[in-house]
């Protein structure tokens, strides 16, 4: 089999490359490249499982970043086991094929505990303290601390939160290539994080992103010069492209105004209520699962949903069926947001009533997904400040919370998760074999069988 290494530069589109990326456009002149249509939702967790196992969400049971677990009545986002991937993964056909085949997984979802040789993920250490050090876990256990002690301890707080920088994708591209160094892996799968960042902080807004392109362009000429010189094949793809957004469409405010969400008060604040309300939504990006509890009100409110400004569509029954989201994890309707929108999951409505978790990065206590937390009020010139003042406390042993967090979603710019009218926005997929074979538009699930006919030499 040949020696492949699989670059996921999150975001990455036709539209971005260009003068600001020299490097990946020259890699795209040089090679093969195709479209790829996207998995709904277009999101990391479906796209990378769809990508992985060549099926469709219905079929591996990855809904969403997240969903309602029914049977905890709790909604849970960024999951790691790969248990939770219902169908084989490409690692596992091929090492049926090869009992010599090795594959390494950086970074890509779903990479605790499954059987890839080798692997590497962010987990960090909630201390009893109420602490988060950032961390990563890792298969075999030693390679996290040759990493960590190489590399230096992951960037955790570049990798998510209003810090987001390149330092937690050149750490990823870094620990890439030493895992590649002392374990020579036949699949190497690598993910870069880095356009995410700022293209949801400020769209397709070049004047203000072009720094990011040209960091991510350096980083992949590192990984790509290394690995050619290990006599590695490689692609570049993406899972989604970010498009311009300018209306936060608050579902779960609606449905609460109509009486169908479930408020509990702990300490004067609000919480959710999943398992006590009719129906609630779970936001992710452009997309949104609903969830009832009384299947009995589905009609009115799909209705009413249809309704809202900023959704382009609600599906059930069939249309689910269609969109090859009919899985039990699924909710009993899918709310689509129009091109300019978004959905928050925010449901109270007095600020001052909000969740102390709000006003944090806090990824797994929120009922959905929240792209406010990489931002901090710029109207707030002290904020930084307050930043310095608390890790001061925390440093001296005085418990503290960073309440940094706006709750502002007017502050984001970029969003992803529906299908863009534009193919330049489509994700993207890169061969470095200009020979290989495969259409100009592939779907999402045909990514499978090229990574595979590639790694077999069967292109």
């Amino acid at each position: 089999m040949k020696k492949t290494v699989v670059i996921n530069v999150v975001g990455l589109t036709q539209r971005l490359i260009g003068e600001h990326t020299p490097f990946i456009e020259s890699f795209l002149k040089n090679g093969r490249s195709a479209y790829i249509d996207p998995v709904v939702p277009a999101v990391t967790c479906s796209a990378q499982s769809t990508y992985l196992t060549g099926k469709t969400p219905a079929e591996h049971g990855i809904v969403g970043n997240g969903w309602y677990f029914k049977d905890e009545c709790e909604i849970k986002f960024w999951r790691q086991s790969n248990k939770l991937v219902e169908s084989e993964k490409i690692w596992d056909k091929l090492k049926k094929m090869d009992p010599h085949f090795s594959c390494a997984n950086l970074f890509w979802w779903y990479n605790m505990y499954s059987t890839a040789d080798y692997s590497v993920t962010p987990r960090p250490n909630y201390l009893a303290d109420g602490r988060k050090i950032p961390d990563i876990y890792s298969h075999p256990a030693e390679l996290r601390d040759t990493l960590q002690e190489e590399l230096g301890t992951f960037p955790l707080f570049h990798f998510w939160g209003p810090k987001t920088s390149i330092k937690s994708s050149k750490w990823i591209a870094d620990a890439a290539i030493r895992t590649d160094e002392m374990h020579n892996p036949t699949l190497s799968l690598v993910y870069l994080p880095h356009l995410d960042y700022n293209i949801q902080r400020h769209g397709l807004d070049f004047e203000k992103i072009k720094k990011d392109l040209n960091e991510i362009d350096a980083e992949v000429k590192k990984l790509v010069s290394y690995f050619k010189q290990r006599n590695a094949q490689v692609i570049i793809l993406s899972e989604y492209g970010i498009t311009d957004v300018n209306n936060p469409v608050h579902l779960n405010r609606i449905l609460r105004s109509k009486g169908y969400l479930s408020i509990r008060i702990e300490r004067g604040l609000e919480l959710l209520d999943a398992g006590a309300s009719k129906a609630f939504a779970v936001a992710d990006h452009q997309v949104a699962h609903i969830y009832l509890n009384d299947p009995t009100i589905k009609q009115e409110v799909k209705a009413l949903l249809e309704t809202i400004t900023g959704v382009e569509k609600v599906l059930s029954g069939e249309e689910i069926e269609k969109a090859n989201l009919a899985h039990e994890r699924c909710g009993d309707l899918v709310a689509i947001a129009g091109p300019d929108s978004w959905f928050t999951y925010y449901f109270w409505l007095d600020d001052a009533k909000a969740p102390d978790y709000a006003r944090m990065v806090d990824i797994h206590k929120k009922p959905g997904y929240d792209p406010v937390e990489m931002l901090t009020d710029p109207k707030d010139k002290l904020v930084m400040a307050k930043v310095a003042g608390k890790l001061l406390k925390k440093k001296m042993g005085f418990r503290t919370v960073l309440d940094i967090i706006p709750l502002k979603a007017t502050l984001v710019k970029g969003s992803h998760g529906r299908i863009p009218e534009d193919k330049a926005d489509f994700p993207i997929f890169i061969s470095d074999n200009p020979t290989s074979s495969f259409p100009k538009d592939i779907a999402a699930t045909e990514v499978f069988s090229i990574l595979e006919n590639h790694i077999t030499e069967s292109t």
